[in-house]
């Protein structure tokens, strides 16, 4: 299919009616907002703050989305802040939390940082826009946004996120290594298990066969695809929990394979040929181009796995907008999730489509600047999101602690650092 370039696609619900005779009051809080109450037409000049943690090419990506809309919508002002890295943002959210009169209209975040935002109603829930009958995605007949990466922005059942740069993880390889060696691409774990100790044995134990770039994430969604969900209730000396953790200590145990330590990716290593394949996020593609130029050729694959990650941050608002804010917010949202307007992001920045036509075209799939885009069709078929809870942040993020304890100290009692860690998982849930 063909899409229209960039930036030409009008919002027609912006100047269709009138403002709604409710909603003027700046306290309202999002999770009360009735359709009846929102405004459809932005005949003024409305400024919204959007604050993000894109940088490098990604900034600019997201500067020439918001230059475009804002020629399309001229009374709407767009102001981008730049917050650094994740977790100064992060810090930035929770520190401002505390004046909500200080925050931004719209605010990049992963939906665990906002848990508790969303349990004070300090977010708007944002399917009451999206279902409006004037300015709601049917409205314009707007493709919808692919049902598991909507979920996965939602926080207690309601919409209070648009996804915005998504990713998923895939397997990178060294390709001419494989074709060296006799080794096909993996299609399965237990695949990539025997083919890292093929490489290895074959490589006269130069090279390790491979890896994982996020421990948290292999762990989780190694328990998905056993059928245990990431919540309160998982047992981590539980049989599945032993035999997903006990699958990569026994490659570390042989040589076979090895984490990321000091490296902090494995791209790195990946790079210098000194492992042959590694399992990461498809945004960090860019870097294994560029690393990996003039030296061999590297391929991507979908994870050797049936069920796998939808990663990444959405984009939520906060209640303190005025309702012409929000509405001026909720259209730039929408904006963004414009099939033309994704397969430009996709293009620039690496990160996943978030609609299904963008995802299967062909001139996605053609790319000739990445090789992610071929593949992702098939790597994408079976997502899941991490369950939003209280404390599950701090909680996923304790796991990575735990295994890479248990995966640095192979030759330790492994039975004692599983119940060690037993309890350091309850301690970071009931915090």
């Amino acid at each position: 299919m063909k899409f229209k370039k960039m930036g030409t696609v009008m919002l027609a619900a912006a100047a269709t009616v009138a403002l709604a005779a409710c909603g003027n009051s700046n306290n309202d809080k999002g999770s009360d907002k009735e359709s009846s109450d929102i405004v459809t037409k932005i005949d003024k000049e409305t400024k919204i703050t959007f604050w993000h943690a894109m940088n490098d090419a990604q900034e600019d990506a997201l500067e020439k989305i918001v230059a475009d809309f804002q020629k399309e919508n001229p009374n709407i002002k767009v102001t981008l802040q730049n917050q650094g890295q994740y977790s100064d943002m992060q810090a930035k959210i929770n520190s401002t939390l505390q004046s909500p009169k200080d925050l931004p209209t719209i605010t990049q975040a992963y939906p665990g940082w906002l848990y508790n935002a969303a349990q004070e109603d300090m977010l708007v829930d944002l399917n009451p826009y999206m279902e409006d009958k004037t300015i709601g995605w049917a409205a314009d007949k707007q493709e919808e946004i692919r049902p598991a990466l909507l979920k996965g922005a939602e926080i207690d059942g309601k919409q209070y996120g648009i996804p915005f740069n998504k990713s998923t993880e895939a397997l990178v390889y060294n390709a001419d290594m494989l074709k060296e060696y006799g080794v096909e691409v993996p299609t399965t774990m237990e695949e990539f298990a025997q083919a890292c100790k093929d490489i290895y044995e074959k490589s006269n134990h130069e090279v390790v066969g491979g890896g994982f770039d996020s421990l948290n994430n292999y762990y989780t969604i190694g328990m998905e695809n056993k059928g245990v969900e990431f919540t309160k209730d998982l047992k981590l000396d539980s049989d599945e929990s032993k035999e997903v953790i006990n699958y990569y200590l026994d490659g570390i145990k042989d040589g076979s394979m090895r984490i990321a330590g000091s490296d902090k990716y494995l791209s790195g290593p990946f790079a210098n040929e000194k492992v042959a394949m590694f399992i990461g996020s498809i945004a960090g593609e860019g870097y294994v181009k560029s690393d990996t130029e003039g030296k061999f050729e590297y391929g991507v694959a979908p994870r050797p796995d049936k069920i796998n990650i939808q990663q990444g941050t959405d984009v939520y608002m906060f209640a303190e907008a005025t309702p012409e804010q929000r509405t001026a917010a909720y259209m730039l949202l929408k904006y963004m999730s414009q099939p033309d307007v994704q397969l430009y992001w996709a293009e620039q920045t690496g990160y996943m489509p978030i609609v299904e036509s963008v995802l299967e075209s062909d001139e996605y799939k053609s790319s000739k600047e990445t090789k992610v885009p071929a593949i992702l069709e098939d790597a994408t078929k079976d997502l899941f999101a991490l369950p939003v809870t209280e404390n599950a942040d701090p909680a996923y993020n304790q796991v990575r602690t735990i295994m890479e304890n248990i995966l640095a100290n192979p030759k330790d009692d492994t039975d004692k650092m599983i119940k060690q860690g037993v309890s350091e998982l309850e301690s970071a849930w009931n915090q």
